[in-house]
């Protein structure tokens, strides 16, 4: 492997040992789960306010794929915690792809009417 591939394969260490459930719950769970998308979130917002339609189509995009990620390293991550916490972060887990997977739609419907209609 040369140089760059390491690099970058150092780089997402962390992601990848979250995405295999080899993290603690709390560290994914808040961490990546919470705080990750509050970053989304404020970044769509921006875009949103700033009337950047190409961003906000990437963010929805970024979105999806993130919230699989998410979804996938919490469920794994969850068998590192008490039957309470595990059963708890999974059921949350639940809720919150359901509710990603509503709002990713429904912004994506506002944007494409937003460009049909001007």
């Amino acid at each position: 492997m040369d140089r760059l591939g390491a690099a970058l394969l150092l780089m997402v260490a962390p992601e990848r040992r979250a995405w295999q459930g080899r993290m603690p719950l709390a560290t994914v769970f808040w961490g990546y789960g919470v705080v990750v998308s509050l970053a989304l979130a404020l970044l769509y917002a921006t875009a949103l306010d700033l009337g950047q339609v190409a961003l906000q189509q990437g963010l929805i995009l970024v979105c999806a794929a993130y919230t699989v990620w998410i979804v996938v390293a919490i469920w794994r991550s969850a068998d590192n915690a008490g039957p309470f916490w595990s059963n708890l972060a999974r059921l949350l887990t639940i809720a919150w792809a359901l509710n990603s997977a509503f709002v990713l739609f429904f912004l994506q419907i506002e944007l494409v009417l937003s460009l049909s209609w001007g």
